[in-house]
């Protein structure tokens, strides 16, 4: 034996992986590898009654254990991938999905696939994970045979694919001269002859992304490019509410428009609210140095997301705080070794950087009609928003930990710091306006858009010093947007784009 006697905290190392129920892994669970920055509090607390009688040698005698609160936290960077699976956890619903799915096959003509749902012709398909790169990329789907088969250009054959190849809709494009904007009504609309636009899979608050690389893939003008929020999906049109600038009518003549489509993640209601589960494992490395494989660990059991954090700072990266709330907390010995199951590589992904990959950020006014009003602010130097799920265990005697949990309010909240140009953002604040946000990140022909429909703004009271330029500190408190309009009965809408092209960034 050659015990160590100390261990770095380079050694140690943080996964993850969903259970089946409270405190259940499944038969084969997934740990998924992440890259904590820092740890806040991870482990169990234990809470100690002790004896004290009265009696004339005035002392006290040995108490017991009498409950136990397991909580974890960390920061990490946040990429376009290693978070996304935790963030259905944290808004407790699924991704709203478009057409995906793993090829058992690849002729040099289609990908053979079980489920053609959600594909179409035109659909835009990103496919990974190939073993012959041109087999991989963005593709436009060619005939969609029902459930055997998508074709696509330029394939070759591969008879087995690797494990974890997969096709996934990212998009559509639209057949010559097929997509116009009307912008005569209310609110500017994508109108199609001849597609049936319900078959994108779109939701109202959800955000697309207009306009290809190519010139004939955009709009001619450039206000109808770019990132824009659904108010409503109808057969031959899609109503935008958020816009970059005022949006014009475009018979897009010609033209074979592009439209990128995300994968949308919102605060649920009803039957769709899911709450999920997790394990938390944390290595602590080997005590033997004789013994290296024999590592010791920590685990987080029936661990429920509870706050997250985005944090967005002036020329730095994007990051992100992350809390759980468990119901009990276990250690394992090196000769125990770490709990089975599939253990996952780290996907390496670039972080976002709040210089250049932050590529919009608008708070302005709610006006009905209007897709781009004028925004509260033209610059801000630091903002974050919280979410908040509010939970806690339930305790009861017999119980060491907790037995269930509880959980709140859905809650969302944030702050923003903004220079100063104006008294709109104060008059905000006075008036208790209706007040929207959103930003969106890109990077690498990826990205997300994270959007906040309703918020009330507090504070708003002007920084001023010496040589410096004027601030203004914000506070955000949102809440659903069903007074709005109907179909905004959420609080907060995260949509991941897989695929974007050169254009977004």
């Amino acid at each position: 034996m050659a015990q160590v006697n100390k261990i770095d905290s380079n050694t140690t190392g943080l996964s993850y992986a969903q259970e089946q129920s409270l405190k259940v892994l499944p038969g084969t669970p997934v740990w998924i590898p992440l890259e904590p920055n820092s740890y806040n509090d991870f482990g169990g607390e234990l809470s100690m009654v002790a004896r004290n009688p009265i009696n004339a040698n005035r002392q006290r005698k040995k108490g017991v254990i009498t409950g136990l609160d397991a909580t974890g936290g960390f920061n990490s960077d946040f990429t376009q991938t290693n978070l996304q699976n935790l963030m259905q956890g944290f808004f407790f619903a699924d991704f709203r999905q478009k057409g995906n799915g793993s090829p058992t096959a690849v002729t040099s003509t289609v990908y053979s696939i079980a489920s053609t749902t959600g594909f179409f012709a035109g659909s835009l398909i990103l496919a990974s994970g190939y073993a012959i790169a041109g087999n991989n990329g963005l593709k436009v789907a060619g005939v969609v045979t029902n459930n055997t088969s998508v074709a696509a250009t330029g394939l070759a054959a591969e008879a087995s694919p690797p494990a974890g190849s997969a096709i996934r809709v990212v998009g559509f494009q639209a057949t010559s001269g097929d997509f116009q904007i009307n912008a005569s009504g209310d609110l500017p609309a994508l109108t199609s002859t001849t597609k049936n636009l319900t078959e994108l899979g779109l939701i109202p608050g959800e955000w697309v992304f207009i306009g290809g690389d190519l010139t004939a893939e955009q709009f001619a003008t450039g206000a109808n490019n770019g990132f824009k929020r659904v108010r409503s999906v109808a057969n031959n049109s899609i109503t935008f509410d958020k816009s970059d600038q005022p949006m014009v009518t475009d018979a897009g003549t010609g033209k074979t428009i592009r439209i990128f489509l995300p994968r949308a993640l919102k605060n649920e209601l009803g039957s769709l609210i899911k709450r999920r589960s997790y394990q938390l494992e944390r290595t602590l490395g080997a005590p033997d140095d004789a013994q290296p494989t024999q590592i010791q660990s920590e685990y987080l059991v029936g661990a429920v997301p509870n706050e997250f954090t985005l944090n967005i700072p002036t020329a730095d990266k994007v990051n992100a705080d992350l809390s759980f709330i468990a119901l009990d907390y276990e250690t394992r010995t090196g000769a125990t070794g770490v709990k089975s199951g599939t253990r996952q590589s780290l996907v390496e992904t670039e972080a976002f950087n709040t210089s250049s990959d932050v590529t919009r950020l608008n708070m302005s006014l709610v006006v009905p009609g209007n897709e781009a009003p004028t925004p509260l602010f033209g610059f801000v130097t630091e903002m974050s928003i919280a979410i908040n799920n509010n939970v806690s265990s339930a305790k009861a005697v017999g119980v060491l930990g907790g037995f269930d949990m509880i959980v709140g309010t859905f809650q969302v909240s944030g702050s923003v710091t903004a220079y100063f140009s104006n008294v709109a953002a104060m008059d905000a604040v006075r008036t208790n306006a209706d007040v929207t946000i959103d930003f969106a990140a890109v990077k690498d022909n990826a990205g997300w858009v994270f959007d906040l429909p309703l918020i009330s703004l507090g504070d708003g009271r002007a920084a001023i010093e010496q040589d410096q330029a004027i601030t203004l500190p914000v506070s955000m408190d949102a809440a659903s947007a069903v007074a709005i309009n109907a179909n905004l009965d959420y609080t907060a809408m995260m949509c991941f784009f897989d695929y974007l092209p050169n254009l977004a960034g």
